[in-house]
């Protein structure tokens, strides 16, 4: 299960970067290099008040964000190769910090990869409910209407027999549908 929200993840992020590419920080983003990225990661942390951010920032550079260590964070260009390349579509992170802080350069929300990871797993609990929800609603009526169809096939022929069956199937998807949205 991680795997697959860990692949919803990037793909939201991916997503997000496609939008953002185009918006307030097209500079640095429609042709992104590994030197374009350091300059908007710097500048995005330079008004970036989010703990989580900060963390996120501390994992992947291995020091704290400081306004007064410009210098020092300019020898870090080589941290956003990986950024740089999942952005073109060249290759696919793997280093979890390294999402996050593409998560950070897009405004991804939410972010980080937890919370994310968390409220996913809140929506599909509730999306599971609906679905059981469903599942009883038609093992509980199904009774009455398996009762009412087998006393038509008896009476109705071959022909009134599939229609009975694809009837009931196309019940099924339209009560489904209303309880899950596709």
């Amino acid at each position: 299960m991680k795997n697959n929200t860990l692949k919803q993840y990037k793909k939201a992020i991916k997503n997000k970067y496609e939008i953002e590419k185009e918006g307030r920080y097209f500079d640095y983003l429609y042709k992104p290099s590994r030197g374009k990225l350091r300059d908007l990661c710097w500048l995005i942390f330079e008004s970036n008040q989010s703990q989580n951010d900060l963390n996120v920032f501390r994992n992947l550079f291995s020091l704290d964000f400081d306004h007064t260590k410009k210098n020092k964070f300019k020898e870090k260009k080589d941290k956003f190769r990986p950024i740089e390349t999942f952005f073109k579509g060249e290759t696919d992170l793997t280093n979890i910090d390294a999402i996050n802080m593409a998560a950070i350069m897009v405004d991804f929300q939410p972010r980080p990869f937890k919370k994310f990871h968390e409220s996913y797993n809140v929506e599909e609990s509730k999306e599971l409910k609906r679905i059981d929800k469903a599942l009883a609603f038609f093992d509980k009526n199904s009774f009455v209407k398996e009762e009412k169809s087998t006393k038509l096939l008896k009476k109705k022929g071959l022909f009134a027999n599939f229609a009975i069956i694809f009837s009931k199937k196309r019940e099924k998807q339209i009560a489904l549908e209303k309880i899950v949205p596709t």
